[in-house]
């Protein structure tokens, strides 16, 4: 699995690609940005992301507006249903209309901080992941 870890903030990116680590290949964004640039590469030299995980809260650009970017960018190459990556957000705001946007977005889950691992580790499961 090709996994991308998208999270501004140092120790939070380090301990989620140490987690994620054991079911696959980690890279990491600092921001938004980044992160569609990584994307958008991975998935021109075939071999796209299977997961992403990303904070919303974010410089440059917020965890919504990278997802946006990331589905119109699926969307325009002709990337839909299961060959999508599958996007779970993470925050420390857990307000329900953060957790609205996100699904609304095509986020596939949603988790607040601090990780839960144990949790997480079930929810890559419900989620075919692993």
């Amino acid at each position: 699995m090709n996994i991308l870890v998208v999270e501004d903030d140092m120790v939070s990116r380090k301990f989620m690609m140490k987690f994620l680590s054991k079911y696959g290949e980690c890279q990491a964004a600092e921001d938004g940005e980044q992160a569609v640039e990584m994307y958008k590469e991975a998935t021109q030299k075939e071999n796209p992301y299977n997961l992403i995980c990303m904070d919303i809260m974010m410089p440059k650009m917020n965890g919504y507006e990278t997802l946006k970017q990331i589905r119109e960018f699926e969307e325009e190459q002709g990337i839909n249903g299961t060959q999508e990556a599958k996007v779970i957000m993470t925050s420390g705001m857990d307000a329900c209309t953060n957790v609205t946007k996100a699904f609304e977005l095509g986020c596939v889950a949603y988790t607040s901080k601090p990780i839960d691992f144990i949790q997480f580790d079930g929810l890559l499961k419900e989620l075919q992941l692993i």
